[in-house]
């Protein structure tokens, strides 16, 4: 239920998704005894667009994730599994194309192979499932296991966890899986942005790791906005960091994560 409310929630809040149904409603209303409020809903939907065409909004969503956890300065000398976490697959595409198909964060998947050469006897865990597809039972696991032996790498080594729909659920699906026990050195990876959500899931579940960001969406150490007119890379920016805000916002009060923005 609550998987479902929250797919719902964003398909609406999603700004393109808003900015389109704003002006629609606003340009329908425009044609009835209620023009008045068709021209401000159309009115607020230009004023929206053109701010997020000239203003660095995503930026100012997306820097303060990225900054909560630095990237690691020194790997640790042991390391007793790695998780990363997906979202850096197109599992429609991977399906119907027979051919591994990434995403704008395939550094996911450079970092996961990367650590699994500099540890040979870590414990290896994907974790990430979706509704199945129409044509079978193909999950965004399996097209991970695609990605990774498209990259050389064993994939008898990782244990794919194929079940779960969101990141709560990869948590949860991922320690059932990986059973991992108290003092080990877990190390998490998946995109700076998406960090401390992640972060603040695996503590409530009593499953500490160190973060290993990486996918950063932002400049380091800028602090003077940078304006211009790109609404597109905008749109997507606003788009990430709104997801991300609304998710920490909703796991803490669902009780799912202890801190509302997790910090290292």
């Amino acid at each position: 239920m609550i998987y479902t409310l929250g797919k719902a929630v964003w398909l609406l809040a999603q700004p393109g998704n808003l900015l389109v149904l704003v002006i629609a409603v606003g340009a329908l209303l425009l044609f009835t005894r209620w023009r008045g409020l068709g021209r401000i809903l159309v009115a607020l939907a230009a004023l929206l667009g053109l701010a997020i065409a000239f203003l660095p909004v995503g930026d100012w969503l997306l820097r303060p994730l990225e900054e909560r956890f630095p990237p690691l300065s020194a790997l640790p000398p042991k390391v007793d599994g790695i998780i990363m976490l997906g979202g850096a697959v197109n599992t429609e595409i991977t399906e119907s194309r027979r051919q591994p198909t990434v995403n704008d964060h395939a550094e996911r998947f450079i970092a996961f192979a990367d650590l699994a050469r500099r540890y040979p006897t870590a414990k290896l865990v994907f974790s990430g499932g979706g509704p199945e597809l129409e044509n079978g039972n193909f999950r965004e696991a399996d097209a991970a296991r695609l990605v990774l032996q498209w990259m050389g790498m064993d994939t008898s080594r990782v244990m794919f966890e194929r079940e779960s729909r969101n990141t709560y659920e990869n948590v949860v699906d991922s320690k059932a899986l990986a059973h991992p026990m108290a003092g080990e050195t877990w190390l998490l990876i998946t995109s700076a942005f998406h960090m401390p959500r992640a972060v603040g899931l695996f503590r409530t579940q009593g499953w500490p790791v160190i973060p290993d960001p990486v996918d950063y969406q932002t400049v380091a150490g800028e602090t003077t906005a940078d304006f211009g007119m790109d609404f597109q890379e905008n749109l997507n920016k606003v788009s990430l960091g709104l997801k991300e805000w609304i998710g920490l916002f909703a796991n803490h009060w669902l009780g799912r994560s202890q801190s509302l923005l997790p910090s290292p």
